[in-house]
């Protein structure tokens, strides 16, 4: 693949930002639990308060991401990007200095309201800049790629966690983040599409206003079926991975009394499961099977995963589960090409901040559900013996994804002239 500039300081601005954000997921439950229930396997209060942490996030994501990728339209990537990297240090310089009870609930309000206007952003711009600067024959490659540097840092992350005592785990995570931070402002280089927009020029709107409004995103659905069928698939994927973030830890810890090692291992194998998928298995087969066939085998792969550790018999199938992975990461980059396919260059932070914002409000909607479920079926008021109930719903939601991508045909593109900047 020809050299594209700013792409590789690009990927290591989102290998070190996803290293401290990932190195600490596996402690955190840990340290939750300690600060609410201590001594105890199975803590409710920490379920609800996880499941909360969900919705309200997702609640403000969906108002603001979108925002946030309009507005990265017009005054560009790395702008926009300064803003998340930065306020992603606060919270974790809070469990940096101390775990105890207080400290946990200042980082939990602070998260909490820092993560409505910047979850997932990131990620979302990062992609937006790819699309900038990658022709549309190898985004879906270049995005499986990127997605590759992510997981390869979930790998180091949780591998760096599996040797680091939990206050040095926030304490590193707070420091790689101001380094990502450094990094990003002095290597990488600003990106913004020049070219006129072209998709909404096809909606009834003369011009799409920089700030978003519902009538603009309906047009967007309206213009691109393929698009509107790629939301309803963001929508049940991200509610799958949602139901299966809130349960999956305290049901593990309920049953088989895992903690933040076994939490690190599980993570590094499925890291090494996505590296291997997206760096190597995925840009040989998007040619061959094409991005709408490999969304769906990931998709599937995605349920299967879930129902397996939905009915965990012994302490090695998650382990076993996790290995499914190595074909479920397949679902999002593709999914993220497909959209991105939908539009002209200039309006990819719009497209890409509309996909993420449909994923937020799939984070509003799965707490509810997922955390009572959660909560009810660990408890010792069950209404029957199944633990892993939530977890089977989360897959439920996935399968529903992967039978509505069947429905994604190679066959509608949208007609403008795109003309890529390499």
């Amino acid at each position: 693949m020809e050299k594209v500039f700013g792409l590789s300081h690009l990927f290591m601005t989102v290998f070190l930002y996803c290293f401290a954000k990932f190195m600490v997921v596996p402690a955190i439950t840990d340290v939750t639990m300690a600060a609410l229930c201590p001594g105890k396997d199975e803590c409710s209060l920490a379920i609800y308060l996880t499941g909360a942490q969900q919705a309200v996030t997702g609640l403000g994501s969906l108002m603001i991401m979108p925002l946030v990728g309009n507005l990265s339209d017009i005054y560009g990537r790395k702008v926009m990007l300064t803003l998340p990297m930065t306020l992603s240090i606060f919270p974790l310089l809070i469990l940096a200095y101390n775990t105890t009870r207080y400290y946990f609930y200042a980082y939990y309000v602070l998260t909490t309201l820092l993560s409505m206007a910047t979850e997932g952003s990131v990620q979302f711009l990062a992609l937006a800049y790819v699309a900038d600067n990658v022709p549309e024959s190898r985004r879906a490659a270049v995005f499986s790629i990127m997605s590759g540097f992510a997981s390869s840092s979930f790998v180091f992350g949780n591998f760096s966690t599996r040797f680091l005592s939990t206050s040095a785990v926030f304490q590193v995570a707070a420091a790689v983040s101001a380094v990502a931070l450094v990094y990003m402002r002095v290597f990488v280089q600003e990106s913004v599409a020049t070219n006129p927009d072209c998709l909404l020029q096809k909606s009834p709107s003369e011009k799409w206003n920089p700030l978003p409004s519902l009538n603009e995103s309906i047009s967007l659905f309206k213009t691109s079926p393929t698009f509107s069928k790629a939301a309803v698939v963001a929508f049940f994927i991200t509610a799958a991975e949602v139901g299966l973030h809130v349960s999956l830890t305290y049901y593990l810890k309920a049953e088989f009394h895992f903690n933040k090692d076994q939490f690190a291992d599980l993570l590094i194998i499925y890291g090494i499961a996505a590296v291997v998928s997206q760096i190597i298995i995925m840009p040989l087969l998007i040619p061959l099977m094409g991005e709408e066939k490999m969304l769906s085998v990931g998709l599937f792969f995605a349920f299967a995963h879930m129902l397996l550790y939905s009915v965990a018999w012994a302490p090695w199938v998650p382990y076993a589960a996790v290995t499914l992975s190595l074909f479920a990461t397949f679902a999002l980059p593709c999914l993220r090409s497909i959209a991105s396919k939908q539009t002209g260059p200039s309006e990819q932070g719009k497209v890409q901040g509309c996909i993420t914002g449909i994923g937020s409000f799939a984070n509003i909607v799965a707490p509810l559900a997922f955390s009572p479920l959660t909560a009810l079926f660990l408890s010792d008021n069950a209404p029957f013996h199944f633990p892993g109930f939530s977890i089977m719903y989360s897959g439920l939601a996935a399968m529903i994804a992967f039978v509505y991508s069947t429905t994604i045909k190679n066959q509608e593109r949208d007609i403008c002239s795109m003309d890529p900047l390499v």
